[in-house]
């Protein structure tokens, strides 16, 4: 069983394995689900060995169910996936997983039986605006899901000032973290491109909650790194570990290894 015990002790670094849309799904095509599985197998391996602490496999479906739901093709597809990716992986190697947009309880599920041990939320509480419509989170349903199916070793990663969620209103990204604490979030996200936004909402959240880990959702490459981490506990980075630095491509080791080492001489 893996354990995300390093969160919050180390600054981490977390690949993005993006799918091929999943069966169940409006844009699935034949021969998606096994290109799909081949390529975040590989992405993985490329990750673990390139000195990672693991990943978060993500459905990149194009349109999704505004609630916390998922269609059982797609569950199965997923399940299949992560399973393959802790079997290529060592136990050490963090293995996320995200039902976009807010298929919470499918997410714990695949972690719980799969050999995830995180996942990450795009509303744990509150609610954000999306192109699927509002996205509103059911925290008092998915923790009791959660422990239904003692899930509890799962680590929860809950998006506040991130990719996927703003609050609606005005409410300040330290208030929702702290709401997001306050639930059982283990971390909390933020991603913002201005990186003097960044670092600002970044140093609110650690003054007001030192002991939260925060983790960034974008934005770094190996020319920012540096700066953005010297504040965060660690980053979600997709499209400069890839070749090229091209979003979608496969991940590229060398990449990896430099950018883990940059963050290394953080530590």
């Amino acid at each position: 069983m893996r354990s995300f015990e390093t969160l919050g002790k180390k600054k981490v670094v977390l690949g993005m394995i993006h799918l091929k849309p999943l069966p169940g799904t409006p844009h699935h095509e034949e021969g998606m689900l096994e290109e799909a599985l081949q390529k975040a197998r590989k992405d993985a391996i490329s990750l673990d060995q390139g000195g990672a602490d693991g990943c978060l496999i993500q459905t990149v479906d194009r349109v999704y169910p505004a609630g916390d739901e998922a269609d059982y093709a797609r569950v199965a597809g997923m399940a299949k996936i992560v399973h393959e990716v802790s079997q290529a992986t060592r136990p050490e190697f963090q293995i996320g997983v995200h039902f976009m947009f807010n298929g919470l309880m499918p997410s714990v599920a695949v972690a719980k039986v799969c050999g995830g041990s995180y996942i990450r939320c795009t509303a744990f509480v509150g609610a954000t605006q999306t192109a699927m419509g509002t996205v509103v989170a059911d925290p008092y349903n998915f923790m009791t899901y959660r422990s239904r199916i003692g899930a509890q070793n799962i680590k929860l990663i809950a998006e506040v000032d991130g990719m996927h969620y703003r609050a609606i209103g005005d409410r300040p990204a330290t208030e929702t973290a702290m709401m997001a604490k306050y639930v059982g979030a283990h971390a909390v996200e933020v991603a913002h491109r201005d990186e003097d936004t960044n670092n600002r909402v970044v140093n609110e959240i650690k003054k007001a909650i030192p002991d939260l880990p925060v983790i960034l959702g974008g934005h770094t490459n190996h020319e920012n790194a540096a700066r953005r981490l010297a504040y965060a506990d660690g980053a979600f980075v997709g499209t400069c570990l890839e070749e090229e630095g091209q979003w979608g491509g496969p991940i590229d080791i060398e990449r990896v290894k430099e950018y883990v080492g940059i963050i290394s001489d953080l530590s």
